[in-house]
């Protein structure tokens, strides 16, 4: 095994071990983090959701499992689990599109489980979950009618998106329904970062479960992101200063 490889290996056994002591440590302790106005605007959509007796829409873009792409949409059933169990009790419960065979089954039964949470004696409707398309401009095709339905007062995007996801913020905003999207690639981000004040950018996107009170597991996921992220800015530093002394 080459160091490269055991470097890799000892981070991510390392990282292993501070999501599970930070899992147990969210059971008592609750951890601060920083506002993110998007999920406070999340949070006020799904409250207008249940009040008005309307409908939340969850689109979870076009990224397989069986790919990189796969983390945004994990990050995306997170969010859709929780949305879930927060609106099912709506008057019109809420659907998930998504471009994949594999996230649609989970989506149909992450909606299952919500829905039996909720309402055990009514019988859970599986069409509620939805696949639209397999390429980029046919998926984006295949949400529109649920974006432009009436009953829709809420659309959250959050997924796998290419430069498609204008076309989708630009119809649900035209129906005058509130918006929240995130893309894990960067020309969507551009996008959204310019025609929708509800975007998450970057690495928010996969801490939806943390500020969405998704699990413990999500919040310690967050914690070591940042212990991560910091231990990066000093090894970066230190080799800056190593490098002015001669050292390296």
């Amino acid at each position: 095994m080459n160091p490269t490889a055991i470097i890799a290996l000892v981070i991510i056994v390392v990282s292993a071990l501070m999501m599970a002591v930070f899992a147990f440590l969210a059971q008592r302790t609750r951890f601060a983090f920083r506002e993110i106005e998007a999920f406070k605007f999340i949070r006020r959509a799904v409250s207008m959701v249940v009040e008005d007796g309307s409908r939340l829409h969850v689109s979870l873009g076009r990224g397989s499992l069986l790919t990189p792409f796969g983390a945004a949409a994990l990050a995306g059933l997170a969010m859709l689990r929780r949305l879930a169990e927060t609106t099912s009790t709506s008057d019109r419960p809420p659907i998930a599109t998504s471009g994949d065979g594999l996230v649609n089954l989970l989506s149909q039964e992450t909606l299952r489980t919500a829905h039996e949470i909720t309402q055990k004696d009514k019988p859970f409707d599986f069409t509620q979950a939805r696949m639209t398309g397999l390429t980029p401009f046919s998926y984006a095709a295949g949400v529109m009618p649920y974006i432009r339905d009436d009953e829709v007062s809420t659309n959250v995007l959050i997924g796998s998106y290419g430069i498609e996801v204008g076309l989708l913020t630009e119809a649900s905003e035209r129906e005058g329904a509130a918006v929240i999207a995130a893309s894990d690639h960067l020309p969507a981000q551009a996008v959204l970062y310019a025609t929708t004040p509800g975007s998450l950018i970057g690495e928010e996107l996969f801490a939806s479960g943390a500020y969405n009170q998704a699990g413990n597991f999500h919040t310690a996921s967050l914690v070591v992101q940042d212990i991560l992220r910091w231990i990066i800015i000093i090894v970066i530093l230190a080799g800056i200063v190593l490098k002015l002394f001669g050292a390296l």
